[in-house]
């Protein structure tokens, strides 16, 4: 036994002191994270106070998960560099964590959808869930709405639709949220007809310089829109409608006119639709409490029925 005056203790010691096993202190002490305070005459290993205090702080990091490699620096920097140190290694497990967690909330969503529904929808949701993968990615939809914008459509007004148009996996999703971005996913990785994703109309008539102008006036539009679509107000003539057509008069080099509205009301009723992929967008995107938020979809749907009533109102 060591006495006071040594505050040599052996590892037998140190392990009582601290609360651990022998083991314990000798995996540490063998990667070098304990200090030892000198060796008895047989060469076995001694350690004072301070290798008890590091011991406890080894004992405390562990406890919150971070990593040997972590530990070492917290443990052996200075006093402000290992605060440092411990801050960005905290901040870190945090972000991992926080994957880990969600990734943990979709899978508990899943298994929910999968044991409720009925025995006979069981194995075309599993085929769903399993195409998918965990943790979710939205990859596919940015994909497929790349191959639809036109080509020389500027980086920043493609980063700011695909934000619109994309939606981010829940948190906390529910099981109808899982299977809607599961049937999303399955949506937009399924191989379409001929070798690119088909293009509106819009498209060949505007050439490739007017299409690339479109779509800045319509994400405009669509911001314009987004306020009534949360009153649930009824589509009308106003701002947003303007908005709206000037984007697709300034694709086409026209003029806002009468017959310019109606012409387009016409083009677009022969639009293709994609009334599904916005249907499912807005139940991924719908809160647990409140109205679902506005889809560009939705803001699409209001403005064409607004430009019909304004063409009927004109009549």
């Amino acid at each position: 036994m060591s006495t006071s005056d040594e505050q040599f203790w052996s590892i037998g010691e140190l392990a009582e002191r601290a609360g651990v096993t022998v083991k314990t202190v000798r995996f540490y002490s063998d990667r070098g994270l304990l200090p030892e305070s000198a060796r008895s005459g047989g060469g076995h290993r001694r350690y004072g106070p301070q290798a008890l205090d590091r011991l406890r702080l080894i004992r405390s990091l562990r406890t919150l998960d971070l990593p040997l490699p972590e530990i070492r620096r917290v443990v052996e920097d200075e006093d402000d560099a290992a605060g440092r140190v411990l801050e960005n290694a905290v901040a870190s497990r945090l972000r991992e964590l926080g994957g880990e967690l969600r990734a943990m909330r979709w899978r508990e969503a899943a298994l929910r959808l999968v044991g409720e529904c009925p025995p006979g929808e069981r194995a075309g949701r599993l085929r769903l869930l399993g195409a998918v993968g965990t943790p979710p990615t939205t990859a596919p939809m940015a994909r497929f709405w790349r191959a639809w914008l036109p080509a020389r459509t500027p980086a920043r007004v493609t980063t700011t639709f695909l934000e619109a148009a994309v939606p981010q996996p829940p948190d906390e999703p529910t099981p109808a949220q899982v299977l809607a971005f599961a049937r999303l996913y399955a949506m937009t990785t399924a191989p379409c007809p001929g070798r690119r994703q088909p293009q509106p109309e819009v498209h060949r008539v505007a050439g490739a310089h007017g299409a690339a102008l479109l779509y800045p006036g319509l994400i405009e539009a669509f911001e314009l829109t987004a306020p009534p679509l949360r009153r649930a107000r009824d589509p009308r003539p106003g701002e947003a409608l303007d908005a709206y057509v000037a984007a697709y008069a300034g694709a086409y080099g026209r003029r806002d006119t009468r017959d310019f509205r109606r012409l387009l009301a016409t083009r677009l009723a022969a639009e293709p639709r994609l009334d599904l992929y916005w249907e499912l967008t807005s139940l991924v995107r719908t809160p647990a409490a409140g109205p679902p938020e506005p889809t560009p979809g939705a803001a699409d749907d209001w403005l064409r029925a607004a430009l019909d009533r304004d063409n009927a109102t004109a009549a």
